[in-house]
């Protein structure tokens, strides 16, 4: 984990105390697996319960895992929860038969999660598909969001790379188009969703992309992702509305992109100060996965960030 306990204590002393009202003594990540409306859920969990929570939510087609290291340098200060979605990680994978594979349901099985855990008011990092399942827990529980971590999780059409042209033709004739879905899936895709537009690919592990192909390649999996990459076309219809929440609502909002990334571009980062010009924004060197080469940098900004919106 890149000495991140050492790490974690360095940045607990580099924030100031008002950061937080309740400094905690461990960084020990537990983790957990409750049923939620039939489906096992696993979420990994940290920092003390009577802290203000951060929600991290994963992306395509990783799982909690992806904030292994960051969890620790956050739990020092926060209650961080972090879910995998149905058909991620460690968490269930139940048949399309019996549960609907889109964005609504997705949305619908996490925040019912955090009710079950009696978690009624939180910060959200967003991270790729985490921002179209976050956006819609936002919207339909506006009262309970005191803060936005954005992370390459994009809300706006100038954000959408040039590979999106094709995944278009998809969402347009599904049938016509299998070579989408293979690309999507594929152990050199998957790959490059880490690496790709990094200067540094010496700071990424291979065990994530080897992992999240080995997860893909497993029966069933193909016809889920499928549905879900289909119903993406109905978070890009979503963008209007949520754009809309975000002026009307204005959330202290911290934005830390990789802008290098080749899916979501930098542009869609730099849209956010459309709707929220008090936004703080910062473009990283980096790609799709800013935080595999980018954790201390990112944990310092959101420990700086929460300090000054304690909420």
């Amino acid at each position: 984990m890149r000495g991140a306990f050492a790490v974690a204590a360095a940045l607990a002393l580099s924030v100031p105390a008002s950061a937080s009202p309740v400094p905690s003594t461990s960084a020990t990540t537990t983790y957990h697996k409750v049923q939620v409306d039939g489906v096992g859920i696993f979420y990994r969990e940290a920092g003390p319960a009577n802290a203000p929570t951060i929600v991290l939510l994963h992306g395509f087609p990783s799982s909690s895992r992806e904030f292994d290291t960051l969890i620790p340098l956050l739990a020092t200060r926060y209650h961080v929860v972090a879910p995998d979605f149905p058909s991620f990680g460690q968490s269930d994978t139940p048949s399309p038969a019996t549960y609907r594979y889109t964005f609504d349901h997705l949305a619908q099985t996490t925040n019912a999660l955090l009710e079950q855990l009696g978690i009624t008011r939180y910060s959200l990092y967003l991270h790729d598909y985490g921002a179209p399942i976050g956006y819609r827990i936002i919207l339909a529980h506006p009262e309970r969001l005191h803060a936005l971590i954005i992370q390459n999780g994009n809300a706006y059409r100038e954000g959408l790379g040039a590979k999106w042209a094709k995944i278009a033709e998809y969402w347009a004739d599904p049938k016509a188009h299998p070579e989408v879905v293979d690309a999507f899936l594929s152990y050199e895709g998957t790959k490059q969703r880490h690496i790709a537009g990094t200067s540094h690919p010496e700071a990424y592990d291979p065990d994530s992309w080897t992992d999240e192909y080995a997860h893909l390649s497993q029966p069933g999996q193909r016809e889920i992702q499928a549905t879900l990459l289909y119903d993406y076309r109905t978070n890009v219809a979503s963008y209007p509305a949520w754009q809309a929440w975000l002026r009307e609502h204005k959330p202290p909002t911290l934005v830390a992109w990789g802008a290098n990334d080749p899916s979501f571009i930098a542009a869609g980062g730099q849209a956010y100060r459309r709707d929220l010009p008090d936004a703080e924004i910062h473009m990283l060197d980096a790609g799709h996965f800013a935080m595999d080469e980018k954790t201390d940098e990112i944990a310092r900004l959101i420990l700086d960030f929460m300090g000054r919106h304690p909420g």
